[in-house]
């Protein structure tokens, strides 16, 4: 047997508590070896946003997770610039890890809702896992997705998770009215964003 292997993926702009929250609880309750996070060059899905330069985004990542052996950071995605595709990232992993190992991608239930619609969707959920973690704003119809998925169902599994309705979009607001984001952001990810006068 190979390693499970959790994939964090996201923009990151901030990353902030409930981030590292769901990443943890996803390696508890799946029991994998490592979660990796995989900041996006420019996610599909944001091409119409601006988005913070991809070595702040890189940085903040590296100093929330640096406390967690169990995280690690991957950069393939900002090396292959371009548009990040999740498909394009689990081959990736497979010829970095080899077909032995696991392969679950944490995302929120909003995700799963949506996934159908992602860039090959059926060769991703048949190439990994999905673990979506369940949020009370975005229910999830698992009988019209078990129905949707059919066989694959059993490959996207569902994980409730303590409540934190934190959003970077939140924190970006936040951080340019200068209101306070202490509590909300791991202690130096906060630092250098004050450092930086980032969001500002």
């Amino acid at each position: 047997m190979g390693e499970r292997i959790g994939i964090m993926g996201g923009t990151f702009d901030p990353i902030h508590i409930a981030h590292l929250v769901i990443a943890e609880e996803a390696r508890q309750a799946y029991k994998l070896d490592r979660v990796i996070f995989i900041p996006a060059y420019i996610p599909p899905h944001k091409l119409d946003r601006k988005i913070t330069g991809v070595y702040d985004r890189v940085k903040m990542t590296e100093l929330a997770i640096a406390d967690n052996p169990a995280f690690s950071l991957s950069l393939m995605e900002i090396e292959r610039q371009g548009p990040s595709y999740s498909l394009l990232t689990i081959k990736e992993l497979q010829r970095e890890y080899g077909h032995e190992a696991e392969f679950y991608f944490i995302t929120g239930s909003d995700s799963i809702n949506e996934l159908h619609t992602w860039y090959h969707a059926e060769e991703l959920v048949r190439a990994c896992h999905f673990i979506g973690t369940t949020r009370p704003d975005s229910p999830l119809d698992e009988a019209a997705l078990a129905e949707r998925w059919g066989e694959l169902w059993s490959r996207i599994h569902l994980l409730p998770i303590p409540q934190l309705d934190i959003s970077s979009t939140m924190l970006r607001q936040r951080l340019a009215k200068g209101e306070s984001v202490r509590y909300f952001l791991p202690f130096p990810v906060a630092a250098y964003i004050a450092e930086m006068g980032l969001y500002q």
